[in-house]
């Protein structure tokens, strides 16, 4: 956990969860939040299309943000925190979604939380991030992921067949739908769907878990986040999903070569969140007694 604090806490930049016109509404309230704190807010240009509004383009408002806000569910702030990484601003999720283990100031928090950001009550948590390449005949494509990268069928009727190797020596054979390699804030997505295991999020390592695999001795694996995974289809082509977000045809012996980033991503938490707690409400584990 970092003891970094926000140098500035003047102009909060917004991005709204994409399609959502009637979202604006609750945008609009939760400014005015904003700015009775003294807090200057600045909206995306396409979030400003949306619902008829002045905005800025995405480049200009993270440069003129202090920090970065998504309202919406995970999936808007996973959109943001891949689209803004790079620009080392903070980022936080107002949850006007279901689930949401990112996005977790709930709609009636705003007004708490942004006292417990001007009373420096926060943390800013480093979130490991995925940088990676696929390498073809025609040269590399990078990408970077914050909760995943899936290789998986291209089709339904076809089975996928991936080398997998750490390091550069080979290790195993996957055979089945395909296989998840995920950070720990992304094990409670598509990983944890799959049967892979939840790993607490500040954790540096990455998760590999096969997807309906054709035997049963295919096992999920968490390995150090310094070791540099590559992955290939020796006899099909395969497709390679970034957070579930972009994806690219693989054609046979391509490779996906992924490795931990050396800068995480930031995000602002308050400093009494519990992920325990969290896990218990999302996943409704248990009761206290």
């Amino acid at each position: 956990m970092s003891l970094q604090k926000l140098k500035n806490i003047n102009t909060a930049g917004f991005v709204l969860r994409p399609t959502t016109p009637g979202i604006k509404e609750l945008y609009m309230s939760i400014k005015l939040q904003f700015e009775a704190k003294g807090i200057k807010v600045l909206l995306s240009e396409r979030s400003a299309e949306m619902i008829g509004e002045d905005g800025l383009v995405f480049d200009a408002l993270c440069l003129e943000s202090d920090f970065l806000v998504s309202l919406g569910g995970d999936g808007t702030l996973l959109s943001l925190v891949r689209k803004s990484y790079g620009y080392d601003k903070p980022v936080f999720g107002i949850n006007a979604g279901n689930l949401g283990f990112l996005a977790d100031v709930k709609i009636d928090e705003v007004e708490e939380f942004l006292d417990a950001i001007l009373s420096g009550d926060y943390h800013i948590n480093d979130r490991m991030m995925i940088e990676g390449y696929i390498r073809t005949r025609d040269g590399c494509k990078n990408f970077y992921a914050f909760n995943d990268v899936v290789i998986t069928r291209p089709t339904i009727s076809k089975m996928a067949k991936i080398d997998a190797s750490i390091d550069g020596e080979w290790f195993n054979t996957y055979s089945g739908d395909g296989l998840i390699i995920s950070t720990p804030t992304g094990s409670t997505a598509y990983s944890m769907a799959a049967g892979g295991p939840i790993i607490y999020p500040l954790t540096k390592a990455f998760i590999m878990t096969p997807i309906c695999a054709h035997s049963l001795t295919q096992r999920p694996l968490v390995v150090p986040a310094d070791f540099t995974i590559e992955l290939h289809s020796p006899d099909a082509r395969v497709i390679a999903m970034i957070d579930g977000q972009d994806d690219y045809e693989m054609q046979i012996d391509d490779q996906l070569v992924i490795k931990g980033a050396k800068i995480g991503a930031k995000l602002l938490s308050r400093s009494k969140q519990n992920y325990f707690s969290i896990l218990r409400e999302k996943l409704s584990w248990g009761e206290h007694n």
